[in-house]
């Protein structure tokens, strides 16, 4: 299945003040970092997925940090948080983050301030996604960047982020996590459901145990925010899975019947990773799949 980008070019930059029936999108950046590029792709050999997404000479590969801030019945909700500033030297070294922008500038050029925000959405809690959940106000002490927020995680993947192991310890930063515990924001869903009317997650498990995508409506018009589930453009054909998927079957049968019905119901797509293309809508033509940014 050929992958191509319709238009003259990609979109570079965050698309601003996108109206989905009554409620506003935004995408949020909070920089860029690098991964290995034969993770990224799992099976897939490298002479393909590099014509996609070219790697440095370390064989990483450009990523994107777009969170989603939605404005919906007066309130603020936040999908995902970005890698945050807490990491190390070496994690810097590693991921090569890239700083600016980052989430909080971003969200001001909204007039969003952190204690503006009603709901975190995380669709999961790996390190890339949740970095900014918290943030550090001594030695070895952190408290919720979002003090006045709900934050809707999934009861199984707070289980395991909490209780990580050998495979997984790397990606599951406690000072990300715990914290909110402790200040009691947390809300655990034990599986799908609305967060808000127009608002709600599904679970797809496949890169975690309780990843979640978040479906938005409004008036007729669907969104989705695929996060690991799709993280790229170049993830969209079928066999495009994460190494570092968990549960890669799980992976494959939600973007299977998903993207099927992104299509057909013509969803407006959010892509958390990709560095150029931040969101678009999906076709179908006779030599694959194309991707038309807004």
């Amino acid at each position: 299945m050929a992958l191509k980008v319709a238009g003259s070019s990609p979109v570079t930059h965050p698309i601003y003040n996108m109206q989905l029936g009554n409620f506003e999108l935004y995408p949020v950046s909070d920089g860029f970092f690098k991964l290995d590029g034969g993770a990224m792709f799992g099976v897939v050999p490298k002479v393909l997925w590099e014509k996609r997404m070219p790697p440095d000479q370390d064989n990483r590969i450009q990523m994107g940090l777009f969170c989603l801030l939605i404005k919906a019945a007066g309130k603020n909700i936040l999908v995902n948080t970005g890698i945050g500033t807490k990491y190390s030297p070496r994690y810097h070294e590693i991921f090569r983050i890239q700083h600016p922008p980052n989430l909080i500038d971003s969200l001001a050029e909204h007039k969003v301030k952190p204690e503006d925000i009603d709901f975190v959405i995380n669709t999961h809690l790996h390190f890339d996604h949740a970095g900014n959940n918290t943030k550090k106000v001594g030695d070895n002490a952190y408290e919720p960047t979002f003090p006045n927020a709900r934050y809707v995680i999934q009861k199984a993947e707070w289980e395991k982020a909490t209780n990580p192991n050998e495979r997984t310890r790397a990606s599951y930063m406690q000072e990300n996590i715990r914290p909110l515990m402790d200040a009691k924001r947390l809300d655990l869903k034990d599986g799908s459901g609305e967060v808000m009317p127009g608002v709600m997650v599904y679970v797809t498990g496949g890169h975690t145990r309780g990843h979640q995508i978040v479906l938005i409506e409004s008036q007729g018009q669907k969104a989705v925010y695929w996060s690991d589930l799709i993280p790229t453009v170049a993830h969209m054909d079928l066999p495009y899975i994460m190494g570092y998927d968990l549960f890669p079957e799980e992976t494959l049968n939600h973007k299977r019947i998903l993207l099927e019905q992104a299509i057909k119901e013509r969803w407006l797509c959010f892509w958390e990773h990709d560095p150029k293309i931040t969101c678009g809508y999906i076709e179908r033509t006779e030599k694959g799949l194309i991707v038309k940014p807004v």
